[in-house]
C-alpha cells in the first residue's frame, strides 16, 4: 500500500492583504502564490513596503488574509477557531524577530521553556528541553542571565532557541541576522539552516545578499507581487550583484 505524499509545510495560495479604504487603501499583498516544502530554506528580498513582513505575519496566523489561504501541513489557518489557531502556532511555528520579544522578567532558560510549559510540558522536562537547546546554540553559560544581562547577539540567539524548541515545523524569521555583527548573524544562518537539513521549513526575511545566499531559493516582492525568483543554483549570484532586481 503507498503511502500519501505528505503536503508542503507552508502554502500560500492568492494571498491578499489589504489595509484602509477608500483613499487610504494599501495593498499589502497582491495574490501572493507560494509553496515551501520540509528542509526547505526561503529567503525573501525586496525594498521597504513590499510586503515581506506582512507574509510573515500572514503566514505564522499572526494576522488574517483578505483573501486567499494560508495552510501549515495542510491545515487551513483561516478556518481555525482561536484555540485550534493558538496550539497550532505555539507547537508548529516558531518565529524569530529582530527585536527578539524575549520576556524580560524571565532568564534565557525561563524564555526557551515558556512555549512548553504553555503546551503543558512539565517544568522540569521544559528546563531540560530549554537548557539542552542552550547548548546546541552554544550558550549553555547563560541560563539563568535575564535578557539585559546578555548581549545583543546572546538574546538574538535566545530568541533563535526558543523558536527552535520543541517539534516547530515552520520556521519565520524577520530580519533575524539585522542587529547582529557579521560573525554572530553567521552563527544564526547556521542554525536556521542546520533546522531545515532537520526537516524543518524555514521562511526568512533579509536585506542582506549574503545571507539571502544561505538559501535554497530567494523570492523577491515588490508592491506586494514575487516579481523574481532563484534556485539554490543561483542563489550565490546575489553576492556579486548585491541583491538588486
Amino acid at each position: 500500500m503507498t503511502t500519501a505524499p505528505r503536503p508542503p509545510v507552508l502554502r500560500l495560495r492568492g494571498l491578499t492583504r489589504v489595509h484602509g479604504t477608500g483613499a487610504a487603501t494599501v495593498h499589502a499583498l497582491r495574490g501572493i502564490d507560494l509553496t515551501v516544502d520540509a528542509g526547505e530554506f526561503v529567503a525573501v528580498m525586496g525594498p521597504s513596503g513590499s510586503g515581506k513582513s506582512t507574509l510573515l505575519t500572514l503566514a505564522g496566523g499572526l494576522d488574517s488574509a483578505s483573501s486567499g489561504q494560508v495552510l501549515v501541513e495542510g491545515v487551513s489557518l483561516g478556518d481555525l477557531k482561536r484555540p485550534a489557531l493558538a496550539k497550532i502556532r505555539r507547537t508548529s511555528i516558531g518565529y524569530v524577530f529582530q527585536d527578539y520579544n524575549l520576556v524580560p522578567a524571565l532568564t534565557a532558560a525561563e524564555n526557551i521553556a515558556l512555549p512548553r510549559e504553555l503546551d503543558g510540558v512539565r517544568g522540569r522536562a521544559a528546563r531540560r528541553e530549554a537548557l539542552a537547546a542552550l547548548e546546541e546554540i552554544g550558550l549553555a553559560e547563560v541560563a539563568d542571565r535575564f535578557p539585559d544581562e546578555m548581549s545583543g547577539g546572546q538574546q538574538q540567539r535566545v530568541a533563535i532557541a526558543r523558536a527552535l524548541i520543541g517539534e516547530r515545523r515552520l520556521l519565520l524569521a524577520d530580519e533575524p541576522t539585522g542587529a547582529l555583527d557579521s560573525e554572530t548573524g553567521e552563527t544564526v544562518l547556521v542554525l536556521l539552516r542546520k533546522r531545515c537539513d532537520q526537516g524543518a521549513a524555514t521562511v526568512m526575511v533579509t536585506h542582506e545578499p549574503r545571507y539571502a545566499a544561505w538559501a535554497d531559493r530567494v523570492v523577491f516582492l515588490r508592491d506586494g507581487q514575487v516579481v523574481d525568483e532563484t534556485t539554490a543554483g543561483t542563489a550565490e549570484s546575489l553576492l556579486a550583484t548585491g541583491g538588486d532586481r
